[in-house]
């Protein structure tokens, strides 16, 4: 019997709510993303809260909300503790995606599910992975590999593999095969045949246009505004697709030397841009290649604008600008509070480059037709003043005086308790010097002082006691506790807090303070109807692998069993029966805390090789490994099950193995080798000409169905001469023989 895998959906299936599924394999528990929405509705999250104290590690996917936004609630409410594994863009561009959404809720309402410092905590357990690095759990999970692999659509954005006793479980959401101006392309492809592939149906019904058609689109759309005198407002995510959209702006007004100003604006705009100037080797080989060449960084901005406060965009003088705000859902932040001020101008645009939340203000106005008025609520953040000043200082006051009475009842209670506490005799005994009793009793309060003539009881404290500390001695001195002055990771990273800018992950000094602000503030809102005259226009930079593509890379991967998450059940049905038909004939889309099993059907035992078979075995070398043919006999258990090889017990010698060429060889590769030996050769109607009499061609079917592996073989034909076996001999030294 196969790796037991089983998966269970918490959230994010037959809809667009947010991710989050367990993964069991052989009982060690994966949860994979833990996704929250703009809304942060606590309903969403009943089933995490039903199993988060039996997850034993956390796998995440990507940097947005709907990835990891429950991640730091989950871990303060429920319990969730296990180790959480991610790239590090991931780690870092979501730390700063929940300090910005954290920010952006407080600053219009009493937000109070989680706080900076359980943001802080929850990434504390984050352990970063770089991309195809094989990570090996241990204790429980002894025998599992997890490895990220790339994904595309965001920056560090994974394609988790698991690997268990040779087989493979694939967690690829949200990939995109195409590549873009800061990402490569996702590596789904290069899997072919796991076990077990996990993935959604949210682009399956969707088809796009060809990114030249897409981006001048969206350079006419913005220019046509900005030249009838309009401002334009993209909401955007914090640190996600915004940087694809930065190097299209920036990139254009260079090419075109354009002057209209460019402002990003979130609560963590500089940080967001100072992190991501560091990881240019996650981004796209042009942009690696770029900086190798010339040192030039694609993220050092020329004609963006960094601003982390609303007051200064109000600030700049008058006339048209492009803003890519926060949020993209338009539910609260700093695009929320544009899209109030701006909609009623005809002139302007509000150009959304991805869907909106299910139920957000965004998906609203991007309906068909849109709404012509919409109810919103204007909240901000006031400092107190006046008779509410005085009686919120007042109420402070009362509280630290009753903080204060309780510190000293504690501390006058544990004084007491340690007056009454006498030396006890059982402990250590009594060292007698010149007819004197010295207490030695280490870390008790008495230490050094000298009762003459009598042991106390040990219900009674000699006059004028003094209290050491309670720290350890010996015969050399104090004992030294190491622990005591390590600087734990915890330390570092609120360290890495500080007020400060440099690429260690510091936040600049603006975000910093507006953290730290204490002002005694309250919150005072207004409900109102705003017009909307302003123009709506919806284009995909969602950075997804579209409906066609999808079923293309599914094909080509072929896996044994394909289970389908996260799309509407429209699109999930739909993709559900062209995979049956097409793909593989276990297809499976479970709902909400529906249990499935995808145990392989494969057979799999684990066997021991004899010393002395071992002794016997000659290997060769095949890249990173080394294999051998093996002939033995298998010893089985009582119960049925192969325990080890043996060597074979007859005399007679094994038969002969038929010779065995492994590895793939590209006809072009071949012909560039030939012609570096000296050899004439030239692609001729579709074989390859070899010298004057050799002609190699390769046979057999490319494109299986189903996309397996293609099984093909390279003909040699030819007379049996020297140039013949010469080619031969070339042919055989590009493959490993066995």
């Amino acid at each position: 019997m196969g790796t037991s895998v089983q998966v269970t959906p918490l959230c994010g299936v037959y809809n667009e709510n947010p991710l989050s599924y367990l993964v069991s394999i052989d009982g060690f528990n994966f949860l994979i993303d833990c996704g929250w929405n703009d809304h942060f509705d606590p309903s969403l999250l009943q089933p995490l809260s039903r199993i988060a104290s039996t997850v034993d590690a956390v796998l995440l996917s990507h940097s947005d909300t709907l990835h990891l936004g429950a991640l730091p609630y989950a871990m303060k409410q429920f319990g969730l503790s296990a180790p959480v594994y991610a790239t590090e863009p991931v780690f870092r561009l979501g730390l700063l995606t929940m300090y910005d959404h954290y920010l952006s809720r407080k600053q219009v309402s009493e937000f109070d599910l989680f706080t900076l410092d359980d943001i802080d905590s929850a990434f504390q357990n984050v352990t970063r992975l770089t991309y195809s690095q094989n990570c090996h759990l241990s204790g429980k999970g002894e025998g599992i590999v997890i490895a990220p692999h790339v994904a595309g659509h965001l920056l560090g954005g994974t394609v988790w593999k698991i690997t268990k006793d040779g087989e493979d479980v694939i967690y690829a959401v949200d990939f995109n095969h195409r590549k873009e101006r800061h990402l490569n392309g996702t590596v789904l492809e290069s899997f072919v045949r796991p076990a077990v592939l996990i993935t959604d149906a949210y682009n399956a019904l969707s088809n796009q246009p060809s990114r030249r058609q897409r981006d001048q689109e969206f350079i006419d759309a913005i220019l046509n505004t900005l030249r009838g005198n309009g401002n334009v407002l993209l909401p955007v995510d914090t640190a996600g697709r915004i940087l694809e959209l930065l190097l299209i702006l920036e990139q254009y007004w260079e090419q075109h030397h354009l002057t209209y100003p460019i402002f990003f604006l979130t609560y963590v705009s500089s940080s967001t841009v100072d992190y991501v100037k560091s990881f240019l080797e996650w981004m796209s080989d042009s942009i690696a290649k770029s900086f190798e060449h010339t040192r030039d960084n694609a993220f050092l901005l020329k004609h963006v604008t960094l601003l982390i406060n609303k007051t200064e965009l109000e600030n700049i003088r008058e006339g048209p600008k492009i803003v890519l705000a926060s949020m993209a859902s338009l539910e609260v932040g700093f695009s929320h509070d544009i899209f109030v001020e701006w909609a009623a101008d005809s002139r302007n645009l509000v150009l959304f480059t991805e869907r909106g939340q299910f139920g957000s203000r965004a998906r609203i106005l991007q309906s068909d037709p849109p709404p012509k008025a919409v109810k919103v609520t204007l909240s901000k953040r006031v400092p107190l003043v006046g008779e509410e000043l005085a009686a919120y200082e007042e109420e402070q006051e009362k509280i630290k005086k009753e903080e204060a009475l309780k510190a000293s009842l504690v501390k006058e209670e544990e004084s007491n308790s340690k007056a009454v506490v006498g030396t006890d005799v059982s402990k250590s005994d009594p060292m007698i010097i010149d007819g004197h009793a010295q207490s030695d009793v280490v870390g008790e309060a008495y230490r050094d002082v000298l009762i003459d003539g009598f042991i106390p009881p040990s219900s009674v404290a000699p006059m004028f006691p003094f209290y050491d500390d309670t720290s350890e001695w010996d015969d050399f001195g104090e004992v030294i506790n190491p622990d005591d002055y390590v600087i734990k990771d915890e330390d570092m990273d609120m360290g890495s807090m500080a007020v400060g800018g440099d690429l260690d992950g510091k936040l600049d000094e603006g975000t910093a303070s507006l953290m730290l602000d204490t002002t005694p503030s309250k919150v005072v809102s207004s409900e109102l109807t705003v017009q909307v005259k302003c123009c709506l226009v919806y284009m995909d930079f969602e950075g997804r692998s579209d409906g066609r593509s999808i079923k293309s890379i599914l094909a080509h991967v072929a896996p044994l069993k394909l289970v389908l998450v996260h799309g509407s059940a429209e699109a999930t049905e739909h993709l559900k029966q062209h995979c049956l038909k097409h793909v593989c004939p276990h297809v499976y889309a479970p709902q909400i805390e529906e249990t499935i099993d995808v145990t392989s059907d494969l057979c799999a035992y684990k066997v021991q090789l004899s010393e002395k078979l071992m002794s016997n075995v000659l290997f060769k070398k095949l890249g990173d490994y080394e294999i051998a043919w093996i002939d033995s006999e298998v010893e089985k258990t009582e119960n049925g099950s192969i325990s080890s090889l043996l060597p074979l017990s007859t005399t007679l010698p094994p038969p002969p193995h038929k010779s065995v060429l492994v590895g793939d060889l590209k006809m072009a590769d071949f012909k560039q080798f030939l012609a570096g030996k000296g050899v004439q050769v030239e692609f001729a109607g579709g074989a390859l000409r070899c010298g004057e009499y050799v002609t190699l061609r390769k046979v057999g079917d490319a494109s299986q169905k189903g996309g397996a592996a293609a099984i093909q073989q390279i003909v040699i034909e030819g007379p049996l001469c020297d140039e013949y076996y010469k080619i031969r001999e070339y042919l055989y030294s590009q493959f490993y023989s066995l």
